[in-house]
């Protein structure tokens, strides 16, 4: 069976199972003839299977255990019940203070934000779990210069790639010119990489604390 086939019979798309496959979570037979994956109907209902657990929020992870015998179905299953019992508890917490909030006629120019939050904080204390901006904020800050940062390493590294191929089409081509190139390419890669980590440290311990005390 073909991938397109499998994509139809169980609605998950081909990056997915791609996914799944580089996971280790299915391994399907390759085609002796030539080469190609040939999905059979018990990978057809792993993947149901995987599908059916991704959907109730069970990780990846958890299914490889499940898998491989070292964590049980039933076991994994009562410990997200325990999760979403708590999540829900927490969810009925936030609806009761909205509630609240909304009953007191609260508007934005009067909110009594300061009682609020030592409600909040009273609440951690016994376990509620409210959501971390700053952590949320700071995953946000991250992106971008990670994604830049990669960009401009694979540009480099493949102009590095460049320059080797053509000194290896055109042998005439001056070594030392070839080296010194390369070694400005590989310093920017280092650059770029220090100034990345630079930046992830003051994300993570400098601008996002500062703005976080405000």
């Amino acid at each position: 069976m073909k991938i397109n086939q499998v994509e139809e019979l169980v609605g998950i798309t081909k990056k997915n199972i791609r996914f799944y496959e580089e996971q280790g979570l299915i391994c399907p037979k390759r085609n002796r003839d030539n080469g190609y994956r040939d999905y059979s109907l018990e990978d057809v209902e792993l993947l149901n299977k995987i599908k059916l657990l991704r959907r109730l929020n069970v990780s990846i992870e958890e299914i490889r255990k499940i898998e491989t015998k070292e964590l049980s179905l039933l076991s994994c299953l009562d410990r997200h019940i325990s999760i979403f019992e708590r999540e829900k508890r927490e969810l009925d917490i936030l609806k009761e203070m909205c509630n609240k909030m909304i009953s007191e006629g609260e508007d934005f120019d009067n909110l009594k934000a300061d009682s609020y939050l030592d409600e909040m904080k009273q609440l951690e204390k016994g376990g509620v779990r409210f959501m971390d901006v700053e952590k949320t904020d700071i995953k946000k800050a991250k992106r971008a210069p990670i994604i830049a940062a990669a960009v401009v390493a694979i540009f480099f590294v493949f102009l590095i790639g460049v320059m080797f191929w053509a000194e290896m089409v055109d042998p005439e081509t001056p070594i030392g010119i070839v080296i010194f190139t390369v070694a400005i390419f590989v310093a920017i890669i280092v650059g770029v990489i220090v100034a990345l980590i630079q930046r992830l440290k003051e994300i993570d311990g400098g601008e996002m604390n500062e703005a976080s005390k405000y």
